[in-house]
């Protein structure tokens, strides 16, 4: 009777980022609306304005921005005492960087503004590569699951084991898919920028991207 082998086999390509994604919010708060407003309408143009520039030059890949937002409140001192109305106005910009040099210098550049403020930096591959990656990961995952299976049926004397089942982590088990989905994912494995100003370019260094894949098989093996 074969005896049944069941392993995990597991994969993971690194690759340099193709596309930075910088996420930018505009906001100006103070104690008259319309000035507010005004403020904010005229630091979002000037923005949006510096984003078409780059645009035209061949730096970017997309960007967008949505439209303004104003939102009141009260503040209470640490007195306990409430403080006149304040006024904030808003407005989120997203600009994709293809030229990602360019991107280091720029935001080096605009975290200097008063008005302006960077949500972070998400780095990302273009879709045709992150699926050739993503495919090479999960060959490996499958090459991975092939050796171990190969080193039991050796080291319990058995022959050449067969693939019989072959499925995404969590499918052949009974638990349950882990919160990445189980087939593959995508993370950053360093990234280092000043997004403080001041620092320089030579201080951005673009993130390295991690793709793995893991997969879970059985093999039938027979004696030797």
């Amino acid at each position: 009777m074969a005896t049944v082998i069941a392993v995990r086999g597991t994969a993971e390509e690194r690759i340099a980022p193709e596309l930075g994604a910088v996420s930018l919010t505009v906001s100006v708060s103070g104690a008259e609306r319309d000035t507010t407003l005004a403020r904010t309408s005229t630091a979002h143009e000037q923005l949006v304005a510096e984003v078409r520039e780059l645009e035209a030059s061949g730096a970017l890949d997309t960007w967008s921005a949505g439209q303004l937002r104003v939102s009141s409140h009260r503040p209470w001192n640490n007195e306990g005492k409430q403080l006149p109305v304040v006024h904030q106005a808003s407005a989120d910009v997203e600009v994709v960087f293809t030229d990602l040099d360019r991107l280091g210098d720029w935001v080096s550049t605009i975290s200097l503004g008063d008005s302006v403020g960077i949500g972070g930096i998400d780095w990302r591959l273009t879709d045709a590569t992150r699926r050739r990656t993503q495919e090479a990961a999960q060959r490996g995952a499958v090459a991975d699951a092939v050796a171990k299976a190969a080193v039991y049926a050796a080291a319990l004397g058995l022959g050449a084991p067969t693939p019989v089942e072959l499925a995404d982590t969590g499918l052949l088990t009974a638990q349950p898919v882990p919160p990445s989905g189980g087939g593959e994912r995508m993370f950053a494995m360093r990234a280092s920028a000043d997004m403080a100003g001041g620092g320089g370019p030579s201080q951005f260094t673009p993130a390295l991207l991690v793709i793995t894949a893991s997969v879970e098989a059985r093999f039938a093996a027979d004696t030797a």
